[in-house]
């Protein structure tokens, strides 16, 4: 058997990792007996071999020359036959799926000795337009030229030739493009072998090559793709979808890949090659429109019955590229197609339903980031807006930000961070770094399999392309659409559920999630064992936590409540008040504040747990610093200017963040406590006399020494207490600790002793493990990251080796203490898959999150418990 290639005849169409993505289902098609052209595959082994020799593997040359023999066997065709040539293409194909990230070579094998013998098989047009594709191709992927030096050529071409595209060019025009091709490439020494041979395998090589090119690296950063693993190389004989009017290319998907509609959404274009659809040189027509077409209403049937094999034999939706030969029928590649996240959701829930894959396999199938993009906002419909133009609707969303027309532009806005919207005339390989990084893409030519559709789809961003009307000037740094002209930097929105370009002001409305979204996060809250809780703070955002499908309550932050209307000067007024009487007045009045805050948020979460925190942040937050405030303020509390200043002074901290704040506020301020914990009480009772089933935890933070939480403790109860004996009603309120510091983790087991629950506050634990500000760490965190030092933002991701360790350590101690103990974690890693995925490992009962982030937490969670079983349930606060 051959080392270093594989047939597709008979390839192990399951070994991904050796034939890459494309060749396996090239395999698996012919292995069904699909019309596919004869090919074979140079794995992924020996790309790795050149990468890490710099050599050729042995052999290998001489097992692609024989595997060529078998296609021109099949093919009755020869590779540099002057009467009967076979033409070759050289494609990439990763593992992974990263489509239009890596190189392609098409008419490999034509030569000036070949073309002839090929014009006189299929026309000295067709002959000379496949020699200029080859110079073009061969010159930029194998070369390395520049692409704009045949980009400006071909514009002066059409300049002399007054012709709207390439395509409407005669044998002349086309063999003198080709010709000024090839000057420009002979002016830098740059030649295309003549041999045919020579030519296959500078291409193979040229495609290994482009495994390490920029925009693959960004793809595989973005996705998370290992770097490792290499592409393959399909060599398989060329197949003419421009040879006649009988010909012709497309890519058909077996479901609409931006909503997941059953039935065949694809393009087509009549006397075209393949790269002619994905280029987006040309705006294909719908597949539909064959209906309507006598020479090819066949073709849309051929196309079902295909795709529905493909789809129950993958059982996924697939995204199939064909040609039409002569009115023969190829089917050149089929893959997993890329959907949007409301597409991936009810294709997922669809093949659930039709028995094809189970519940569990659907959940898997649906990343937490995706789910999360179906929140990703849309055009208010309710506010007219100004519409400049229209293209086609390529990715759902509504997006918003200034204009930017190159690639290095539009990431250094981002990097600055403003919103960019990237305007080009069809995007490119090239373009994907600055597309990942902007908020939508709009472009004036290409289909809804175009570059810019099929990449946006994938990473969750709205577009809209082919805007006929949209012209890009680059040297004034100006688009045009209409009549309309802006500037790069100015205001654009897009609507990329209806394809409209929009200037002036626009509102987005917040997107729901649909039926089909509810039930996948349904199947997946079977599967999961960490409860989801939000980071919530109001009636409002708890409602609407307990819709997105919120279990409860994590980390109620009651500073938030004191900066709302009347509520900032009472606080104010507490901190600055030099009397017990005129404390004790703040107080109450706080008091009422919170007591009407608590009672909606256990309205909105009846039967469910609140974890309410105590005053945490230090007092001078909430003290004005800007002269004219101060002013103001002094004389609402009839107080000279100066003094006030002194006042507000002497509540400065040096260094805040480890300073009196968290329990030590409450210890020096005990008043504070009292205060909330009465207010918690007294609207869990007002809620109980309603029928709601009330579940309080009062969670202290900052706690470091026992000593700090049992009398914390007492404070706490006692106050509790005063409310609840009066009222002749039985309830019962946690208290526990917010474990976010690393000595607090160190005696979990002690502090076990005086909680009922541990809530681990990862936020400020990776502040004080790491010794490092989450607020001034812009200044040095990109470095970091960028120079490999830190793998991930530990503010993102929480640290699983130091930060994780602490956390595993206080559980073990706790547990071993008080087994029945409840813990969480309520930082902003509850929210990111990763850490929810170490939080399942580790045996923590829950996470909370902002709301925005509940559905990727409950669907993160369900993942882990699919990759990591448990047997039993663990407890929840709930139990």
């Amino acid at each position: 058997m051959a080392r270093w290639i594989r047939h597709f005849s008979d390839a192990d169409p399951s070994d991904r990792a050796l034939l890459g993505n494309k060749g396996a289902n090239l395999a698996g098609m012919t292995q069904l007996g699909l019309p596919v052209p004869p090919g074979f595959i140079v794995t992924t082994a020996a790309c790795r071999y050149v990468q890490q020799t710099g050599t050729i593997p042995p052999d290998l040359w001489t097992e692609v020359d024989e595997a060529i023999t078998a296609i021109e066997a099949r093919m009755a065709r020869r590779l540099g036959d002057t009467d009967n040539p076979l033409l070759l293409s050289v494609r990439s194909g990763a593992a992974e799926s990263m489509p239009g990230m890596m190189d392609t070579i098409l008419n490999v094998g034509i030569t000036p000795a070949t073309r002839a013998g090929l014009g006189r098989q299929l026309g000295d047009r067709f002959a000379a337009d496949a020699w200029r594709r080859l110079i073009q191709m061969y010159g930029k992927v194998v070369l390395g030229a520049p692409a704009e030096w045949f980009e400006n050529a071909l514009s002066g071409a059409l300049l002399a030739t007054g012709l709207p595209s390439e395509h409407e060019f005669d044998t002349a025009s086309l063999l003198h493009l080709a010709e000024r091709f090839e000057s420009l490439l002979a002016e830098h020494d740059l030649i295309i072998p003549a041999d045919p041979r020579e030519q296959v395998r500078q291409s193979i090589l040229a495609v290994f090559k482009s495994w390490n090119s920029e925009r693959a690296i960004a793809f595989r950063a973005t996705h998370g793709l290992p770097e490792q693993s290499g592409t393959a190389a399909t060599i398989q004989a060329m197949v003419f979808g421009n040879r006649n009017e009988q010909s012709g290319t497309g890519v058909v998907f077996t479901r609409h890949p931006g909503t997941g509609d059953p039935g065949l959404f694809g393009e087509f274009l009549i006397n075209a090659q393949g790269e002619d659809v994905v280029a987006g040189t040309r705006t294909p027509f719908p597949i539909s429109n064959l209906q309507d077409m006598p020479a090819w209403q066949t073709l849309p049937v051929q196309l079902q019955a295909i795709g529905d094999q493909l789809e129950l034999h993958y059982a996924d939706m697939q995204d199939i590229e064909f040609t039409v030969e002569d009115g023969r029928l190829w089917i050149l590649q089929t893959r997993n197609g890329k959907r949007s996240a409301a597409a991936a959701v009810r294709i997922a829930v669809d093949l659930t339903h039709a028995g094809v894959i189970d519940r569990a396999e659907a959940v898997r199938r649906i990343q937490p980031e995706k789910i999360e993009s179906l929140l990703h906002p849309g055009l208010d419909d309710g506010r007219p807006v100004n519409v400049i133009g229209n293209g086609l609707p390529a990715s759902p969303g509504a997006a918003r930000g200034v204009i930017a027309i190159d690639t290095a532009d539009a990431r250094k806005r981002a990097a600055e961070g403003t919103r960019v919207i990237l305007v080009r005339a069809e995007t490119a390989a090239e373009d994907y770094p600055a597309m990942a990084v902007s908020e939508g893409i709009l472009t004036a030519r290409g289909g809804m399999t175009s570059h810019a559709a099929v990449v946006a789809r994938g990473i969750g961003k709205p577009a809209v392309t082919a805007c006929s009307d949209l012209t890009i000037n680059t040297r004034n740094q100006t688009i045009t659409i209409g009549t309309v002209t802006l500037a790069v930097g100015d205001e654009l929105a897009i609507d990329g559920g209806s394809g409209r370009v929009i200037t002036g002001p626009v509102t987005l409305a917040p997107a729901e999630l649909d039926a089909y979204a509810r039930t996948i996060l349904d199947w997946a809250d079977e599967f999961r064992h960490l409860a989801v809780r939000a980071n919530a703070d109001s009636p409002e955002d708890a409602r609407g936590a307990r819709a997105l499908g919120a279990e409860g309550i994590g980390l109620c932050r009651t500073e938030h409540m004191f900066f709302g209307d009347g509520r900032l000067s009472t606080i104010q007024t507490l901190i600055l008040a030099e009397t017990d009487d005129e404390r004790d007045q703040a107080l109450a009045r706080l008091e009422q504040f919170q007591t009407d805050d608590f009672i909606g948020i256990f309205r909105a979460m009846d039967g469910f747990p609140v974890t309410i925190r105590t005053l945490d942040p230090p007092l001078h937050e909430f003290l004005p610093h800007r002269p004219a405030n101060i002013a103001a303020l002094a004389k609402r509390l009839n107080v000279d200017t100066e003094t006030l200043r002194d006042r507000i002074e002497a509540h400065r901290e040096s260094n805040p963040m480890l300073g009196l704040r968290g329990v030590r506020l409450s210890i020096v301020h005990p008043g504070i406590a009292t205060m909330q914990a009465r207010s918690i009480a007294r609207a869990a009772i007002a809620c109980i006399h309603e029928g709601i089933d009330v579940r309080p935890e009062i969670m202290v933070p900052l706690v470091s020494v026992t000593e700090e939480l049992s009398r914390q403790r007492e404070v706490i109860e006692k106050a509790v207490a005063s409310i609840v004996d009066k009222s002749g009603v039985s309830i019962t309120i946690r208290i526990g600790t917010m474990l976010e510091l690393p000595r607090a983790c160190l005696r979990a087991g002690r502090l076990a002793e005086y909680a009922d629950f541990f809530s681990f506050g990862t936020n400020d634990l990776t502040q004080t493990t790491f010794g490092m500000s989450r607020d001034d760490s812009a200044r040095y965190l990109p470095t970091y990251l960028s120079e490999g030092i830190y793998r991930t933002d530990p503010f993102q991701t929480l640290d699983q080796q130091g930060v994780g360790e602490l956390i595993q350590m206080a559980i073990e101690r706790a547990r071993a203490v008080r087994p029945e103990i409840s813990m969480g974690v309520c930082g902003e890693h509850g929210g990111d898959p990763e850490s929810i995925s170490f939080c399942h490992g580790i045996g923590l009962d829950y996470v909370s999150c902002s709301p925005f982030r509940v559905p990727v937490a409950r669907l993160a969670a369900a993942h882990a418990s699919l990759a990591n079983p448990i047997e039993q349930p663990l407890l929840t606060a709930a139990d």
